[in-house]
């Protein structure tokens, strides 16, 4: 028998391995539960996002066409194409035009409400259809009959005001007639979010409107079918070509349809990598489990492992069996995890249906499927390793001792080594398919820190008790030596509860924080509204107007313009190297304004300040951390295009800017004679006295929308609310996302008292047999797990708060909000439910009669 194991040529071996694993495992995967949820859990977390990403972005790609509402859209802001322009479109293929912009509708009653207004030609849409109610064929929808425009309403819009279809609107200076609710419109998803209801128009009505005013913030996009576009991306790539060379400097803003929405797939990558970074979390916390249900393993099959190695197995050979049988079983924990994950697209498309408006292409995603099969597999072998050559070197009779003196014997540096390579391997490849591996090693270097941290701590807890005088007689002692004794529960639970409690309470600070932040401490200060498109002539009246409604009132006037930056130190914006956090500044148009004087919440930190009636070459201020970010510094060049006008201009300064107080203010602000004799309208505040009456302010946008129906209201006070409401939807979609790491860390801990059950029960036999009651010994587990929870739940309060502050801090750019008390509160049900859990294992322990494990001693 000697020589049958220990003479076998590498294939052979390795069929002696799995042969002699699969019969070993015949008798079931008793202890393996955990284990397999660990796996499984993470393995289904990863599958599960990367195939419902990789869902979403084939539906954008398979609908760009519907989706972006032609092959080809190009964006003008501020101004409509010109003739020379729209007779280049028009020589393309078939043209839709399309202007956006916010405004106010008002009902009959007098109710104003902001709209997105969006105004159509006759050929509005090239692709798709609207959906409304009543359904109504095209010319029946818009166009002018009986002296009036139609229009199609959001259901929204038309529950605010109060009216149905049939009713009117006012827009501007022309009242529309609501043929019907707007139910879909086939390119949604590429106008993005706005912040009011949809009301659409035809241009013809838009035109009579009288909204069109020089300086006025309206978009215009012209979408385009190619001849054989649908067939032929190739003609995308030619039609940019011509519109480059025929109009490199126009401020064409042009996509395709096959980047038909280019922020919502950057939002679906950061998205997916947020949940993929859960699912790595929820696999590394499983990790802890794996080695704790492996470790169980290795001390329930000693008398098989004694067996071989009593018959001429190698120490190796054992190692190598029993390997086998962990990743035989982590196989199948990855195969019902990856089950889980590929169903997940399929769900999402039938649960989605007619609630989101996204295309969900359901099919599956080997790609995904096969990185989450890598993730878990190397999880599973990294953190097997270890516990498994624990076997290597331990002699037989000790195999048949107690399991205590098992865990006592050291592991093989060769088995070390392997388990930091598996480690290794898997760090590399959770890099290589990142989204952001600047993020992505963040994440893993934390993790690394976090574990450490608490194996630290652990090991610190266990020294202290070691060290400690007795007390509280033998309850306390009891307590002391089942901290710090061989195969002790202390670092198993340690982890998984510090790491469950660090993100118990890092979710619980980010999410107070925000909330305090855009509910409490913003509406205190913040201007109580926005006004849009006040135009140069009106300003005067405009200002008296809202004295009169609000006596007291604060108001603001600030000119502004519309414009994007071509070129910074020479380089064109489209080249210009920028870190992604503030590649919104380089794309489109921004407003910007113009100024005599430093604008109040900014504070000059390089530079100096034009003098009163500078006359010199153009100058601009910029705000400094976006300076920064771009790398520009005091007397860079910077070419701006405003109206189709290049103009050529020096950072004089860079300042600080108070964004929080919701003031006007840029990021860029200009000299006065930059723009001299350029049309442009005023944007302006109103801030408030204290105690205002809340009725004069709905009278107030009442009034506006009357008096100045060019003018676009905005009431701060909504839009915050509705940010809030955003923020507590994002926040519940993180913490159901974030319940799959702390499930895992909950299945950690059901582990490591499973794993310790044996020695539990044979520690309560004996000292049951010496005269415990089971009273004395419930008080001294309870202060057991009560220390060890405690001193976990410390150390996870204080990463957890540190982490919540980076995030509040440098991630999110917000000042500290620092509320303990809902974090005191989760690291305080944490510790609960955690002895909870334990003390529920451990009445079993003790309700079992001594004299059965006594005799078989």
């Amino acid at each position: 028998m000697h020589g049958s194991f220990g003479n076998k040529s590498h294939p052979r071996r390795l069929a002696l391995i799995l042969r002699v694993a699969m019969r070993d495992m015949r008798g079931g995967l008793r202890g393996f539960g955990i284990f397999l949820a660990c796996i499984a859990l993470g393995v289904a977390a990863i599958a599960g996002v990367g195939s419902v990403a990789s869902a979403l972005s084939d539906g954008l790609g398979r609908e760009g066409r519907a989706i972006l509402g032609g092959d080809v859209a190009v964006a003008l802001t501020q101004r409509p194409a010109n003739d020379r322009e729209r007779a280049f479109l028009a020589a393309q293929g078939t043209v839709s035009a399309i202007a956006d912009l916010r405004a106010m509708a008002v009902a009959e009653n007098g109710e104003a409400v902001l709209v997105e207004l969006k105004a159509v030609d006759d050929a509005y849409p090239l692709v798709g259809e609207l959906a409304t109610t009543p359904p109504l064929a095209r010319s029946a929808m818009l166009d002018e009959a009986r002296g009036r425009f139609g229009a199609l309403a959001d259901p929204a819009l038309l529950a605010r005001l109060g009216i149905g279809v049939g009713g009117s609107l006012r827009i501007g200076e022309l009242t529309v007639e609501v043929r019907a609710a707007l139910d879909s419109e086939p390119d949604k998803i590429a106008a993005g979010i706005g912040f009011g209801p949809r009301l659409m128009v035809s241009d013809a009505a838009l035109a009579r409107a009288g909204l069109l005013q020089p300086g006025s913030i309206v978009r215009h996009s012209y979408r385009l079918l190619l001849p054989g576009g649908e067939a032929d991306d190739g003609a995308l790539v030619r039609f940019e070509e011509r519109a480059k060379a025929a109009f490199p400097d126009d401020g064409w803003r042009v996509r395709d349809r096959l980047n038909a929405a280019p922020q919502l797939e950057r939002n679906i990558g950061q998205f997916t990598q947020y949940l993929t970074l859960v699912g790595m979390t929820a696999l590394l916390v499983g990790g802890v489990g794996v080695a704790n249900a492996v470790r169980g393993f290795v001390d329930r099959r000693r008398v098989t492992m004694a067996t071989l190695k009593a018959v001429g197995a190698s120490g190796s050979l054992v190692v190598a069996i029993a390997l086998a049988e962990v990743m035989l079983i982590a196989g199948l924990g990855i195969l019902l995890g990856l089950a889980t994950g590929a169903a997940m697209p399929f769900v999402a498309a039938w649960a989605g249906q007619g609630l989101l408006p996204l295309p969900i292409e359901a099919r599956l995603a080997p790609g995904p499927l096969l990185a989450a099969a890598l993730y878990g597999g190397l999880t599973a072998l990294a953190f097997s390793l270890v516990p498994v050559g624990r076997a290597h070197d331990v002699p037989v009779a000790a195999l048949f001792r107690d399991h205590v003196e098992a865990a006592q014997t050291p592991v093989r540096r060769r088995y070390r080594i392997a388990a930091i390579a598996a480690g290794a391997l898997l760090v590399l490849v959770a890099l290589a398919l990142a989204h952001n591996p600047r993020v992505a090693a963040v994440f893993l270097l934390a993790a690394g820190l976090a574990f450490l941290l608490l194996r630290a701590v652990a090991a610190g807890l266990m020294r202290a008790a070691r060290a400690m005088p007795p007390f509280g007689g033998p309850t306390g002692r009891l307590a002391l030596a089942s901290l710090h004794r061989p195969g002790a529960l202390t670092p198993a639970l340690v982890l998984s509860l510090g790491l469950g409690v660090t993100l118990v309470v890092t979710l619980a600070l980010v999410d107070a924080g925000l909330r305090r932040e855009l509910t409490r401490a913003l509406p205190e200060r913040a201007p109580a509204f926005f006004f849009l498109d006040v135009q140069a002539q009106d300003a005067d009246a405009f200002g008296a107007y809202l004295n009169t409604v609000i006596p007291g009132a604060v108001v603001e006037k600030v000119p502004m313009i519309r414009g994007r930056i071509v070129s910074l130190k020479g380089i064109r914006a489209q080249d210009y190297t920028r870190p992604e956090e503030v590649a919104w500044v380089l794309e489109g148009d921004r407003g910007i304004t113009f100024a005599e004087s430093l604008p109040e919440g900014s504070r000059l930190v390089a530079g100096e300040w034009w003098p009163p009636g500078y006359a010199g070459p153009p100058l601009v201020s910029f705000d400094a951390e976006i300076a920064r970010q771009l790398g520009l510094g005091v007397g860079d060049a910077v070419v701006v295009n405003v109206l189709g006008r290049e103009v050529a201009v020096t950072v004089a300064n860079l300042r600080t800017v108070e964004w929080r107080s919701l003031g006007i203010n840029f990021v860029m602000v200009f000299s006065p004679n930059t723009f001299a004799g350029a049309p442009y309208t005023l944007l302006a505040t109103l801030t408030e006295p204290a105690g205002a009456d809340p009725a004069r302010s709905l009278s107030l946008v009442r009034g506006v929308a009357a008096r100045f129906p060019a003018v676009t209201s905005v009431r701060v006070r909504d839009v915050l609310e509705a940010v809030n409401d955003m923020v507590g939807q994002l926040a519940v979609a993180i913490a159901a996302a974030s319940t799959v790491a702390l499930a895992a860390s909950a299945l950690v801990l059901g582990g490591a008292l499973a794993a310790s059950h044996r020695a539990r029960l044979y520690d309560a036999v004996i000292l049951k047999t010496l005269g415990a009651t089971r009273g004395r010994l419930l008080r001294a587990y309870l202060l057991e797990y009560g220390l060890v929870a405690g001193a976990s739940a410390a150390v996870g309060f204080l990463a957890g708060s540190a982490a919540a502050v980076l995030i509040m801090t440098q991630v999110m750019r917000l000042p500290l909000t620092y509320q303990p008390a809902p974090a005191l509160a989760a690291a305080a049900a944490a510790v609960i439910v955690a002895v909870a859990l334990a003390l529920a294992g451990t009445w079993r322990i003790l309700a079992q009669k001594p004299a059965p494990y006594l005799r078989e001693r």
